[in-house]
């Protein structure tokens, strides 16, 4: 049963004889319903704060929740990040050492070509080289033919000259001159 503090002070009881003072009574009465009526105007506000209080409380937790889910997806997106960088420069270093391996490659096949070409330069230069060769020698012999042949009109030249009486240098500068 729930009293306010106006039924204290209009609460009434019956007289008797030899009953307490009435203005005793009644001025307990005020003073009670007065004590009651703070106490009540306490309660409801320290209700009034443990709601606000409640409502802060919630608001607290909800922030703090918020927080460590902030945190969370903070640390996930940190690790995604690590995870990701980590991919990524393994995927860059595998490009990097495809590309150096291909780098490589044309260079092996380029060297090889040089090198095919440096021999097909080698046979081609001694190719040449024996047909110069070659070529200069049978120069050389025509020359030697050629000065036997001379030598031969020559001595033929003055026997025909002495036998006759005469010499024709022109006829022996033409013979030559002709083959």
């Amino acid at each position: 049963m729930k009293i306010t503090p106006l039924e204290i002070k209009k609460q009434r009881f019956a007289v008797k004889m030899r009953g307490y003072d009435q203005a005793e009574v009644e001025t307990f009465l005020e003073m009670v319903s007065d004590e009651y009526e703070s106490v009540m105007n306490e309660k409801n506000r320290l209700h009034e704060e443990v709601t606000k209080l409640k409502v802060q409380l919630r608001d607290y937790q909800q922030v703090e929740k918020t927080l460590q889910e902030t945190l969370m997806n903070a640390q996930e997106n940190v690790s995604q990040a690590r995870e990701n960088s980590k991919r990524e420069a393994q995927i860059i270093i595998r490009e990097a050492e495809l590309k150096s391996e291909k780098v490589l490659d044309e260079a092996k096949e380029k060297l090889d070509r040089m090198r095919n070409d440096l021999a097909i330069l080698r046979a081609q230069k001694e190719s040449f080289a024996k047909r110069l060769r070659h070529l200069l020698d049978s120069q050389v012999e025509l020359i030697k033919v050629l000065e036997i042949e001379d030598m031969g009109y020559t001595r033929a030249g003055e026997e025909g000259g002495k036998s006759r009486g005469t010499d024709r240098p022109e006829t022996s500068a033409r013979s030559t001159g002709s083959t």
